[in-house]
């Protein structure tokens, strides 16, 4: 890794129950010296990303609230699929969620929530594996077959636990399927008692950039509902794919959106991999 690289990778260190990073969380995580460690906190720092408590120890810093409000008013994807998911779940009584990726893992990076008894797990910025329920296996159906190769590579344990295939030729099969169909629908993957409905978003180029997902009651979902689900959400995710390729509002060219390449992401020591709810 190069330099830059080593020092943000710091920001792996903070995953849910991580409170605070200390000096020594650097060392042994980057495998490096107390004085490289030191320069390298005092640079994040400096930057705002990470601010110093008492007893030396670290947390993320307000410059990451300030980009986080800078994402919410002008992510492009989030800005295509806001009108969308809004007039949506309001039209249906469905709850709807916008889902990114990085690495390998999938996230979600906005909520429209009308039926407030169904409480999931994906809250906002939760990353989960690529591997489950119908927020990620949209996306992982449309990536190129080397990304698809190396995740198979990386993740061959995960990817036959969540049943997608023993071997590669089984992986590709399953995944030309999901792709095939044009909508995922998954039951209790990630929450118990939950389904997911969800089918992929794409860039100008259709190069799969998120993903579109109704959440909803498996209990209270019966056949006819769910067939119009699986129905509107290729409606809705096809407008937000529309919306990526229009004009802004200012008559300026639209944002193209980069698709993220899935990378192997190092664990920060001794921790273990999120692994979803059964």
């Amino acid at each position: 890794m190069s330099t830059p690289d080593r020092m943000l990778s710091i920001l792996d260190l903070f995953r849910d129950g991580t409170t605070a990073a200390f000096q020594e969380d650097v060392m042994a995580h980057l495998e490096c010296s107390r004085a490289t460690a030191y320069r390298y906190l005092k640079s994040l720092t400096e930057s705002g990303l990470l601010a110093p408590t008492a007893g030396g120890a670290y947390v993320l810093g307000s410059r990451i609230i300030e980009l986080d409000r800078h994402l919410r008013q002008h992510d492009p994807l989030m800005r295509a699929a806001r009108d969308v998911m809004r007039a949506t779940g309001d039209e249906l009584h469905a709850n709807l969620m916008l889902c990114s990726y990085y690495g390998d893992k999938v996230l979600c990076v906005d909520r429209y929530w009308t039926d407030n008894s169904i409480e999931s797990s994906y809250a906002r910025g939760r990353p989960f594996p690529m591997f489950r329920g119908a927020t990620a296996k949209p996306i992982l159906a449309n990536l190129p077959p080397y990304q698809l190769r190396n995740l198979m590579l990386w993740h061959a344990a995960e990817i036959r636990e969540a049943g997608l295939g023993d071997d590669w030729d089984a992986f590709r099969a399953n995944l030309k399927r999901l792709r095939t169909a044009g909508v995922c629908v998954s039951h209790g993957e990630v929450d118990r008692g939950l389904m997911g409905i969800g089918a992929a978003i794409f860039s100008a180029e259709q190069k799969v950039v998120g993903s579109l997902v109704f959440i909803a009651s498996q209990a209270h979902t019966p056949p006819e509902r769910l067939d119009l689900l699986q129905a509107r959400i290729q409606v809705a995710a096809a407008e937000v794919s529309r919306n990526l390729r229009a004009p802004q509002s200012n008559g300026a060219a639209a944002i193209g959106i980069m698709p993220s390449r899935p990378r192997r992401i190092r664990a920060p020591a001794g921790s273990a991999p999120a692994r979803p709810k059964a």
